[in-house]
């Protein structure tokens, strides 16, 4: 495992501190699993039994665009979803099974059981949690929005059930800039956490100032400026596709900035032939599925100051495997669990942003 530390930024402008100043715990990464492939046969069997265990248990299998992608072609199969988070939440919500299957990581998985409290919600793996997340407990987030307590606190949704209980707003990459312009214009101070790169494009944006919180995603911390540059003088005709998550000197880089769902419509929509992705490579089966004729190139995480070769992978989305969807519907382990108080005390700023949401697309 490696540890990440918080680093040393900017100042959160008129409040005396500096984000270096709050200091979140250490986290634990996973080293990336190494994955066994089946034989063909194997697997084509386990993939009919689990679709079988599907039918038979009223469930449906909804899987992020980071999973590998026999989960999400699974999902596409049986009739469930592959999408982003709230996408995910927000089609279990709306599907009659009673049971469902989150294939993806631990926020994930209580979002899911926030909207849909009265439904049986099971992962794979239960310690497939996020660094965002880790990087945020609800101890020292609420201690931090106590300091500030004129200010409206809206949280990424890679967050814990608490985390989101104690905030005002839930928000998506998607919907993060509507929001903030939204509340700025009502006059509302925002404190914006977890992730602090996420954070610092929107108030780019915006021109809003934010009290931020610390936090990063261990995936998008790791692609590399220089290394980008580099590529990009080898693909002068690529287009580059960067989510907002990235630190700042990759932003500066791209062609398109946005969400999971903005980076697979840009491959669909844009003519380049070429396009350098700067997000988990779990993206590439989808993108492939709806642009086969475009050439993918996943942005470079190696480079001075590197910890690895090749990091565009979450070592956690990678704990969610096809035997661990068969056992947990074999045996109902993996059942995610969220207090109906805390449920409902978290479903208030998640509803907020869906019904705000829908006042944009009228």
């Amino acid at each position: 495992m490696i540890e990440i530390e918080t680093a040393e930024l900017d100042m959160n402008k008129g409040t005396g501190e500096t984000l270096a100043d709050i200091r979140i715990p250490q986290i634990k990464v996973p080293a990336h699993p190494v994955k066994l492939e089946l034989p063909v046969r194997e697997k084509e069997a386990l993939k009919e039994r689990i679709k079988s265990m599907l039918r038979r248990k009223n469930a449906v299998l909804v899987a992020h665009y980071y999973t590998d992608a026999d989960l999400q072609d699974l999902a596409d199969e049986t009739g469930g979803c592959v999408a982003d988070s709230l996408e995910m939440a927000r089609f279990a919500a709306e599907h009659p099974a009673q049971t469902l299957v989150v294939a993806g990581v631990r926020f994930m998985g209580e979002t899911s059981k926030i909207l849909n409290n009265e439904k049986l919600v099971l992962m794979p793996d239960l310690a497939a949690t996020c660094s965002l997340d880790e990087g945020c407990p609800i101890d020292l987030f609420t201690d931090f929005c106590d300091r500030h307590p004129e200010h409206t606190v809206v949280v990424y949704a890679n967050t814990s059930a608490e985390v989101k209980a104690r905030s005002h707003w839930v928000v998506t990459s998607g919907i993060a800039l509507a929001v903030v312009r939204h509340l700025a214009e009502k006059g509302e101070k925002i404190l914006w956490g977890p992730d602090r790169h996420l954070g610092r494009y929107v108030q780019q944006l915006t021109g809003v100032e934010m009290i931020l919180w610390p936090g990063s995603c261990v995936v998008h911390e790791e692609f590399k400026a220089d290394a980008l540059l580099q590529l990009r003088q080898r693909h002068p005709q690529a287009a580059v596709l960067v989510h907002p998550e990235s630190p700042q000197e990759v932003v500066d880089q791209a062609d398109v900035v946005g969400s999971t769902t903005a980076l697979i419509q840009a491959v669909q929509r844009l003519p380049n032939k070429e396009f350098i992705v700067a997000t988990d490579a779990g993206i590439f089966n989808r993108m492939r599925q709806l642009a086969p004729d475009k050439i993918l190139l996943g942005a470079p995480t190696a480079g001075e100051g590197a910890s690895c070769e090749s990091c565009a992978r979450c070592p956690w989305m990678e704990m969610n495997t096809l035997e661990k969807l068969a056992m947990v519907l074999e045996t109902g382990a993996g059942e995610i669990k969220v207090a109906p108080e805390l449920a409902a005390k978290a479903r208030v700023p998640i509803q907020r942003m869906l019904d705000f949401a829908k006042t944009l697309k009228k």
